[in-house]
């Protein structure tokens, strides 16, 4: 028998915010079945260590994604060094959570610029590199950019943004041979979550505590519900999913399906 081929074989991947949480994850992933990843966070620190741990086939990449001129340069290292992109995912992100009255504009803005600013940046900057050949861009939104909760004012608007310019760029880039989708998970990483926990809770719980509708999400790993993230990510950036742009694909245990009540029949 030959050796096993990876799912992403030999393609080369940025993944944006990928020193940690779902981004490192996906980084994991993507390594396991083949890819070529470039790291690229702020965290210089955290994501050396990553990429030393990942060996050969991983490189890092200090990204600001709220940088035209870091996006540019960045594209112009990872071509350098791998020859060429694959796909982009959108990763990087910030979370606030405060009540519409109380949020502040500094705070409402630096949101826009990571978690909108950035992925626009971000997907024009690597069109250049992925016209010839096509490729696949993957935009983390969230299960808040298809409904809402209060409290989300700043984060949920960056993500419903992030959805509509996911269409669009599906619509225009389409003739390249570049998809673009958006995952939509119910929970991100525990440390994007650390901050609005009760002191001494780990912020990991709350991930199984929300995905309720499968009893099954209670008694995996919290770390695993992060994984189904990425390994739907990584599902985007394969060539099983040729055929599919410009939509959305929640990871939320049926979190967005509707309300499940228990006085109605078949609860």
């Amino acid at each position: 028998m030959g050796a096993t081929v990876g799912r992403v074989e030999d393609k080369v991947v940025i993944v944006t915010g990928a020193a940690r949480g779902t981004g490192e994850q996906t980084a994991r992933i993507l390594i396991d079945e083949g890819a070529r990843v470039v790291v690229a966070d702020v965290l210089e620190e955290r994501g050396q260590e990553l990429v030393a741990e990942l060996g050969e086939r991983a490189s890092f990449l200090l990204l600001d994604v709220t940088s035209e001129e870091s996006w540019a340069k960045g594209v112009a290292q990872a071509v350098d060094r791998w020859g060429r992109i694959d796909a982009l995912v959108n990763n990087a992100g910030l979370f606030h959570m405060e009540a519409l009255e109380e949020t502040e504009l500094a705070d409402f803005s630096r949101l826009l610029g990571v978690n909108q600013v950035g992925p626009f940046l971000g997907m024009r900057a690597v069109v250049p590199a992925m016209k010839s050949n096509g490729g696949s861009i993957v935009n983390v939104s969230s299960v808040d950019g298809l409904s809402a909760k209060n409290g989300l004012v700043a984060y949920a608007s960056t993500k419903w943004a992030l959805r509509g310019m996911t269409r669009v760029a599906a619509l225009e880039l389409g003739k390249y041979g570049i998809r673009v989708n958006a995952v939509c998970p119910e929970a991100g990483g525990p440390e994007m979550r650390a901050p609005y926990v009760p002191d001494g809770f780990d912020p990991a719980l709350t991930l199984a505590f929300t995905h309720k509708l499968l009893p099954y999400q209670q008694e995996r790993p919290p770390i695993e519900l992060v994984r189904d993230i990425a390994r739907m990510v990584v599902f985007l950036v394969s060539d099983e999913t040729l055929s599919c742009t410009g939509a959305d694909y929640p990871v939320d245990a049926g979190w967005t399906a509707g309300r499940h009540l228990s006085f109605n029949p078949g609860a």
